[in-house]
């Protein structure tokens, strides 16, 4: 009976562990989220800028158009890079929460043995034991 209340014990501990384990993973999926809507945000913010820039006139001699188009082109650059950057972080936040819902499963793995040990220690408890029971009877038999 000891050792079943320690090996609850211990289960008891490894869900702790593993709840807060889910916890950091839920809270770097939610950072990698952020990461990628920023990048979002960023790369269409400087494609429209790109897309204003590029159609706007006021150039009056050639310098002023060549420094115009080099600075669409460099808009049009940065926003391929970020957009660049937008993919890659896709592709971790889509790891970060397939990290998460493993930490999860992982969690709920544990709590479920955990259960299962607190029912057949409650079981064990309520169970008589054969000391207890009385016989029929005299005491001679």
């Amino acid at each position: 009976m000891k050792a079943e209340r320690a090996k609850l014990k211990r289960l008891m501990r490894l869900e702790q562990i593993r709840a807060i384990a889910k916890q950091t993973a839920a809270a770097e999926a939610a950072e990698a989220e952020s990461t990628l809507a920023q990048l979002t945000s960023l790369s269409n913010h400087t494609g429209q800028l790109a897309a204003q820039y590029a159609l706007r006139p006021g150039a009056s001699n050639g310098a002023q158009l060549r420094h115009q188009g080099a600075f669409v082109r460099e808009l049009r650059n940065l926003s391929a890079t970020t957009a660049n950057d937008a993919s890659r972080a896709q592709v971790i936040a889509d790891g970060k929460l397939a990290d998460l819902a493993a930490a999860e499963r992982r969690r709920a793995v544990v709590e479920e043995r955990t259960d299962r040990q607190k029912r057949k220690l409650t079981k064990a408890a309520q169970a008589p034991s054969s000391g207890t029971r009385r016989g029929f009877g005299t005491g001679l038999e």
